[in-house]
């Protein structure tokens, strides 16, 4: 029997390569991918929660999340061939006109290692690219993502976007490092996440249905 103990501490450390070897060795071993699951999970919910506690930086982060990322691609076959879902799923990008990815791609991490499911559209996405990815895909959450406070302007198009769409049960999130609570609130997102950690928190929250504060 595979110590999932010891694969919920190798991604807590960032250690990709006892990661993998952890998660194939429990999948060869037959256990339940959806155990094997949550041991990953649990690992990026302490990972956030020292973030956010100032124990850990965005460096000690992003190498969890990527030792998370390599071992959940082993484990993705069985989960979709045992039927396992989501909590649920999330579309992400930089807004049009900003190019910046670093932001984005460590909340989208954190997301997947929560059990939210991402569609990452990369950078210089347009409103209706969010609307339609979201349409697609069945999201409950919109991200955004801007860096410049030229671009961030955008954000309020997407928010405008989903509102006149059909899609009444999308909750949008904003961030990055130009954005603030008070910016979101006049742009009227549903949610503002300070950074990586704390957007799982608000996802969560948004995707429950419940109004972000």
């Amino acid at each position: 029997m595979t110590d999932l103990a010891a694969l919920t501490v190798a991604i807590e450390e960032g250690d990709r390569e006892t990661a993998v070897a952890l998660t194939r060795e429990a999948i060869e071993a037959s256990e339940d991918p959806g155990t094997i699951l949550k041991s990953m999970t649990a690992a990026m919910a302490t990972v956030g929660r020292r973030f956010e506690a100032n124990e850990i930086y965005v460096p000690e982060m992003l190498v969890a999340a990527r030792a998370m990322k390599e071992a959940t691609a082993l484990l993705e076959p069985l989960l979709v061939g045992a039927g396992y879902r989501p909590d649920s799923v999330a579309v992400i990008g930089t807004i049009r006109g900003d190019l910046h990815d670093i932001g984005k791609n460590l909340v989208g991490m954190m997301w997947k290692g929560a059990n939210i499911a991402v569609v990452d559209l990369g950078t210089n996405v347009t409103p209706e690219r969010f609307v339609a990815a979201a349409r697609e895909h069945g999201a409950r959450i919109v991200g955004v993502s801007a860096l410049l406070t030229t671009t961030m302007v955008g954000m309020r198009d997407v928010v405008d976007a989903v509102r006149a769409s059909d899609l009444a049960d999308v909750r949008v999130i904003v961030g990055g490092a130009a954005v603030t609570a008070d910016y979101a609130a006049q742009i009227g997102a549903d949610g503002y996440a300070a950074n990586a950690a704390s957007a799982v928190g608000v996802a969560r929250s948004l995707a429950g249905g419940a109004q972000a504060p």
